[in-house]
């Protein structure tokens, strides 16, 4: 992920949405829609690709975008943007961060009741002052609320994936530094929670002082917090607070245990250890009468010697996973290095940036046996959606390739539509010419609880649905998941065989890690997929193993560990 892709694909929304207030022709508004997704998708550098000439190879950036694009690179600013904010309503763009509210419903507040903040938004909804505005109703002040609710809650928060992308850039770095011996990320972002609150870097460092140097100087520091000689601060550009910590390299592994888990499960390692006469802080563990040093150095002797098996550091939540390590009940976790397929890439059929030979080229040289094409259904237009004649002439080519690849097998897919009533985008004679069929909701997202429910059961029931993606819609620090029944969800999913995703996605990662370890239970098939757009986001297939790992899931937990006539036999409807 890079800073200026998200700011650049930002002002590309910005500029959809302005747009669409002036109520602009419809097809240019998508094209800014759908040249926003590409841009913030890229895996490609972007200002090498400026300096190259080459933006109007990204899909959908034509050559008026890529100018604005070269405009923001050199400036900072899209001057056609800053002109639209000039002449659109007051407030107009802070009452868009409100999840539950479009541009329509942003400009209708702003007109006729003179709203122009978030806090008279709250106040005019919580006194019923909106209803009864055009297509305004009692439900829509609720999902105001609750979108208002949603921004307070994460407003703080930095999502996983651009708190990662902050440290390997940070990491990278100082790694290079000949005083650094050993570096790693710790807190909540080494436990690979969905969000985090701040980062934390942990180095072991025989001298501190260049360290602490070069790391308040970076390129990436808007603001330095603190300039201590074992701990310093900085505040990134993207509003994160970063801190940095260096020990001795004979107390690397104390800290690294010390500064990794949740604060209740460290509470329970210093129980463990005064049980056991023992003082466990960051430089190590002591015996409390003599106060010799019995470990420090590597965090595995921090575990050992309080007589627990070694704990992943994702799972260091409190959530009984001390009481199984006394028992040595830690259960080999799903590892990347485990996973055969990817069973959700999307190629320059619809939305994707790459061709199927290029993905499978690059698939193949990940150690995958099999991956499956699976771009977007005829109705998805803002996705560039496949209509019937372009999705048999891909499932041709797919043929093709697979006579000529050896080490690795093209699925031909498609991730179809589930429409509001339940039906699905494709008919099922053509579902029946596809290899895997991924079935989603990406619309009508306001149905209630028990119509979407029975909108993603019915798609299930289909004998040709295979896998249904990110199943509670939520994307991070943008939307919740939408109301439906798990319960009812991984029921009708054992019962029909089909799978369920986790989405490696970083703005997704849905199924959540809470929704793995309850599906396991229910003995529902899981399968972690990238939703990859660009050959780089094949990556992320790191982020969705995280997840699993969170959720206690095994090797044997996951579908697509298997070998490919093992997974094509087990995905088998009923």
């Amino acid at each position: 992920m890079n800073d200026k892709k998200s700011e650049i694909a930002g002002i590309l929304n910005q500029i959809a949405d302005l747009l669409e207030i002036k109520e602009e022709n419809p097809f240019r508004i998508r094209a800014y829609r759908r040249a926003a997704q590409s841009v913030e998708r890229l895996s490609q550098n972007l200002e090498k690709l400026a300096g190259q000439d080459r933006l109007t190879e990204i899909p959908g950036v034509g050559h008026d975008l890529s100018l604005k694009i070269k405009e923001f690179l050199s400036t900072g600013k899209v001057k056609f943007h800053q002109e639209l904010i000039k002449k659109s309503p007051q407030g107009f763009l802070e009452l868009m961060t409100v999840s539950s509210i479009g541009p329509k419903t942003a400009k209708l507040l702003s007109e006729k009741l003179n709203i122009k903040s978030i806090n008279q938004l709250e106040k005019y909804a919580r006194f019923h002052k909106i209803t009864g505005l055009p297509g305004l109703k009692e439900k829509s002040e609720d999902n105001i609320l609750k979108g208002i609710e949603f921004l307070k809650r994460t407003r703080t928060r930095t999502p996983l994936g651009i708190a990662c992308y902050i440290t390997e850039e940070i990491i990278g770095q100082l790694e290079e530094l000949p005083q650094v011996t050993r570096i790693s990320p710790a807190g909540s972002l080494r436990r690979m929670r969905e969000t985090v609150g701040d980062i934390d870097i942990l180095v072991a460092a025989k001298s501190h002082q260049q360290v602490m140097d070069t790391f308040v100087n970076l390129p990436l520091a808007k603001e330095v917090l603190a300039h201590g000689p074992t701990k310093s601060s900085i505040r990134a550009k993207e509003g994160i607070q970063v801190d940095l910590r260096v020990v001795a390299p004979g107390s690397f592994g104390a800290a690294l245990a010390y500064f990794t888990g949740s604060k209740e499960h460290n509470i329970k390692l210093r129980r463990l250890a005064l049980k056991k006469g023992l003082k466990i802080n960051e430089y190590g563990v002591f015996d409390v009468k003599t106060k010799k040093k019995i470990a420090g150095k590597e965090e595995f002797e921090i575990y050992k010697t309080l007589g627990l098996a070694f704990i992943p550091p994702e799972i260091r939540e409190d959530q009984e996973e001390i009481e199984r390590g006394l028992k040595k009940r830690i259960p080999k976790l799903l590892e990347r290095s485990d996973i055969k397929g990817d069973l959700h890439i999307h190629s320059n059929y619809s939305d994707g940036a790459n061709t199927i030979k290029e993905i499978a080229q690059v698939s193949q040289r990940m150690g995958y046996e099999y991956i499956a094409i699976c771009d977007h259904s005829k109705s998805l237009a803002v996705a560039g959606g496949v209509p019937v004649k372009k999705l048999l002439k891909k499932i041709e080519e797919i043929k093709k390739l697979n006579k000529k690849l050896r080490k690795i097998r093209v699925l031909a897919g498609a991730e179809v539509n589930i429409l509001p009533d339940g039906s699905l985008d494709y008919e099922d004679s053509l579902l029946k010419q596809l290899d895997f069929v991924v079935a989603a909701v990406h619309t009508g997202f306001k149905q209630n609880k028990e119509a979407l429910t029975d909108r993603i059961v019915r798609a299930m029931e289909n004998k040709y649905v295979h896998l249904i993606a990110h199943p509670t819609g939520r994307l991070i620090g943008v939307r919740d998941p939408y109301g439906i029944d798990l319960e009812k969800i991984f029921k009708a999913a054992k019962e029909t065989n089909t799978a369920l995703e986790i989405n490696a996605f970083p703005a997704r990662l849905d199924l959540n890690d809470r929704n793995c370890f309850q599906a396991k239970e229910k003995g529902v098939n899981l399968i972690i997929t990238t939703d990859a757009h660009t050959i780089g986001q094949l990556n992320n297939m790191f982020f969705g193993v995280s997840v699993a790992r969170r959720g206690w899931l095994k090797k044997k937990d996951i579908l697509n560990t298997l070998p490919v006539r093992q997974f094509l036999e087990k995905i088998t409807k009923r």
